[in-house]
């Protein structure tokens, strides 16, 4: 007898500090990616539930702001503490919710713990410069105060690192703030609420709220919110940085990316073709730093096969399936936009090498499979090269030179992440130093920074001055007070001061 399907989950929305379910008559689907089996409702949230969650998030930060720096930072510790704690709990909410095999929802879990615990250091971020005597018995000094409210606009593809990329500095820093995860997968940012809750976050410090464009834009428009973290495409990116700025909010939004990984021949074969296979089809290929593009130089390019032959051997599967190199994408809107992609890439003219676009998975026939996709001979006006798949599919191009593949990815209006294969050190140095990219890395396939440097991309693929994450991130969270002190040791005023000169 099939057993019936669960009841789906009422995603409820964390709002003046209590789990609450919403009053909206507008609720989206979140569906199982392997079997399109519905598994939760999210709602859309109402204008007065979006009001009440920002005006809770601005009464919060009159006093959140005035704690004492350590008390955050021991907060940040409690919270890393339960984080680690539920690790495999948090991954296997994400696994089932995004299709990520259970590895991979691990390292997703992994890293935003990192960031935590970065955020837990926040006394030595926050310490400002101070100079004595810029002036006769005159001092100078900075410090850092907290924005107001803040709050960040999450992608499906990371529910548990990019949250904690945000919410856990901003507030260590001293400001409430607002997430809005994706719909797609809702229940991970969830799960993450109710920890910090545990940690022993003050009421309404954090506040999560569920939507589509109509939410996002109360965010972008609202005037009690100072400042917006997002990550998603190029065109929304745009959008976002755009209307944000233009109502007055500091913005930093990370876009698209088309990532190269540059092989030259004197690289080792088997480690190249061991880390372009994981980057470029782990997680389904839906990473923002996944590389997408193989730049062979010289000699390397007799290296298609035996890349062609490793990507064969790869298959996807559900997420407790310890044979599956990768899951399912998150949509079927996603499969079939990676799907036209493909189409299009033949039709204009790439080779097709492997053809993942009739992956079936036994057992799943609903799921969002696309299967292992390797194009050769592929040209800078393709379809394929020029936008962001986002899917299994990688794109070989072949160089005469260094030089020339650091022309051919310089191009490129995108400068999100790129590496280089090679055992010159004086190659790798030239690499590093001449691409106009913002993460490199030197026999390192996904350069992702740790939490204490920032994620820094470049070009198209951000829109913003101060980056994610790192000290950038808390410069963004901040602003600087400087004060210019004297003190004077008697009652005798001082004559007429009618310049601003310091003496």
């Amino acid at each position: 007898m099939t057993a019936k399907p669960a009841t789906p989950v009422q995603v409820p929305q964390l709002i003046d500090g209590e789990f609450r379910q919403s009053q909206s008559s507008d609720w989206i689907d979140v569906t199982d990616p392997a079997t399109q089996a519905v598994i939760a409702r999210v709602p859309c949230a109402t204008e007065a539930e979006m009001a009440l969650a920002i005006e809770s998030a601005k009464e919060a930060f009159k006093t959140w702001r005035n704690t004492p720096v350590p008390t955050r930072a021991r907060l940040m510790l409690k919270y890393q503490e339960l984080l680690k704690a539920h690790h495999d709990e948090l991954a296997t909410i994400l696994a089932k919710e995004t299709g990520k095999t259970f590895e991979d929802a691990k390292g997703d879990v992994w890293r935003g713990i990192e960031v935590v615990e970065h955020a837990a250091n926040i006394p030595s971020l926050l310490m400002g410069e101070t100079v004595e005597n810029v002036a006769t018995n005159i001092d100078s000094y900075s410090i850092t105060q907290p924005l107001g409210v803040c709050a960040g606009i999450t992608p499906f593809n990371f529910p548990a690192m990019i949250p904690l990329w945000m919410f856990p500095l901003a507030i260590a820093c001293g400001n409430t703030f607002i997430l809005k995860p994706s719909e797609q997968d809702p229940l991970t940012p969830t799960r993450l609420a109710e920890l910090f809750l545990e940690a022993g976050a003050p009421k309404n410090v954090l506040q999560v709220v569920h939507g589509r464009k109509q939410q996002v834009d109360t965010l972008l428009t609202h005037p009690d919110i100072k400042a917006i973290s997002f990550v998603g495409s190029v065109p929304v990116g745009q959008y976002i940085y755009t209307t944000g700025t233009a109502h007055m909010k500091r913005v930093q939004a990370f876009a698209g990316a088309k990532n190269h990984m540059v092989v030259m021949p004197d690289a080792n074969k088997q480690q190249v073709i061991n880390n372009i296979v994981g980057a470029s089809v782990g997680a389904a290929g839906q990473r923002c730093m996944a590389i997408s593009v193989a730049v062979l130089v010289g000699d390397a390019k007799d290296w298609i096969n035996d890349i062609k032959q490793t990507l064969e051997s790869v298959r996807p599967g559900v997420w407790n399936d310890p044979k599956a190199a990768f899951g399912p994408l998150i949509s079927p809107q996603a499969r079939n936009r990676v799907l036209k992609l493909i189409e299009q890439g033949k039709a204009e003219g790439a080779t097709c090498l492997i053809d993942g676009a009739a992956c079936v998975v036994e057992g799943f026939p609903d799921g969002n499979w696309v299967g292992p996709t390797l194009f050769s001979n592929v040209t800078p006006e393709m379809s394929i090269y020029r936008e962001e798949i986002f899917g299994p599919v990688l794109c070989i191009v072949t160089m005469d030179t260094l030089e020339d593949a650091i022309e051919f990815i310089n191009n490129h209006p995108c400068g999100n992440g790129t590496s280089i294969f090679t055992a010159s050190g004086a190659a790798a140095r030239k690499y590093q130093h001449e691409i106009e990219v913002g993460q490199v890395g030197i026999n390192v396939p996904i350069p992702v920074p740790l939490p204490f440097f920032s994620f820094t991309g470049w070009k198209a693929s951000f829109y913003g001055d101060q980056h994610a994450y790192g000290k950038q991130a808390v410069r963004f969270y901040t602003e600087t007070k400087t004060v210019t002190a004297r003190w004077f040791d008697s009652d005798i005023p001082s004559g007429l001061n009618m310049t601003i000169h310091l003496k």
